[in-house]
């Protein structure tokens, strides 16, 4: 795919939370080599902690409700038309997209999955991974489709579970593995 006539590829990154894949996302992409450049966020939730990151690297950023799917929807895909984003990265954003607003980016909205994919899909991984007694877990970037965590995988890493970890420290691992394996997977698509 490599970046567009030389020039990095203009990326929006959705929250709801943090933001902390965000930060490692804004990170990667100080690289001069590294292929995107986070020119948009855009956020469901005006208390969103990772606006901050916005503000600390001048990103212009959009909050939009989301309790109507259709108006956050349309608010967004003008924002994004405009800005002329060809990548959306979902980092911690917790809605749905509907299958249109999917189907209009194809295999250009990415989001990152604190499980190993195909397991462990949907909300509440590490307690579920944790009550089945797993020996490993980890993470997933994948393309987003309109099904729930089923798109196509494009990296994935996994950890080993100790006896003493517990939702909350296996949270912590998987999240420092997240923060590594999104930027790689950005880097690996538009080589």
């Amino acid at each position: 795919m490599g970046k567009l006539n030389g020039e990095k590829i203009k990326t929006c990154v959705f929250i709801s939370g943090k933001g902390t894949n965000l930060l490692s996302i804004i990170k990667s992409s100080r690289d001069y080599n590294f292929p995107a450049k986070v020119t948009l966020i855009i956020s469901d939730r005006i208390n969103a902690p990772g606006l901050i990151y916005a503000k600390k690297y001048n990103i212009p950023f959009k909050v939009f409700s989301s309790e109507n799917k259709s108006k956050f929807e349309t608010k967004t895909l003008l924002e994004l038309k405009k800005n002329h984003n060809r990548l959306i990265c979902l980092a911690g954003f917790m809605k749905i997209l509907s299958p249109k607003f999917i189907e209009r980016f194809r295999y250009k909205i990415l989001n990152i999955h604190p499980s190993l994919l195909p397991k462990y899909k949907g909300t509440n991984t590490h307690k579920r991974v944790l009550n089945n007694k797993e020996k490993y877990s980890g993470c997933t970037v994948h393309y987003v489709t309109s099904k729930l965590d089923s798109g196509p995988i494009i990296l994935k890493k996994k950890i080993l579970i100790k006896k003493n970890d517990n939702e909350k420290s296996l949270k912590y691992k998987i999240l420092k593995q997240e923060h590594l394996i999104y930027p790689q997977a950005i880097r690996l698509l538009y080589k």
